[in-house]
């Protein structure tokens, strides 16, 4: 149950990071979930040097932060590398 629901969570947190750094039209769902999943290790490591945790055997607001958070970071660090700029 646990896979399905860090599924659920990053393909929704991959599709809002994709949409505030402006790469939606370029992103099908399966990079979303992707993105949002990657995301959520890379969120989770920050969290846990702030002292923040987050769980991903249950649905929770902070984990889903968090993993949009490391969405964000990711989908930056790739627009960085393709594109010279952060949009």
């Amino acid at each position: 149950m646990g896979w399905i629901i860090a599924l659920i969570v990053g393909g929704i947190a991959g599709w809002l990071a994709s949409m505030v750094m402006n790469r939606n039209a370029s992103m099908g769902i399966f990079w979303n979930i992707v993105v949002g999943c990657v995301g959520s290790v890379i969120g989770n490591l920050v969290a846990n040097q702030f002292g923040i945790a987050g769980t991903v055997q249950q649905f929770s607001v902070v984990g889903l932060i968090i993993a949009f958070v490391g969405a964000v970071i990711l989908l930056g660090i790739v627009n960085l590398v393709q594109r010279g700029r952060v949009r």
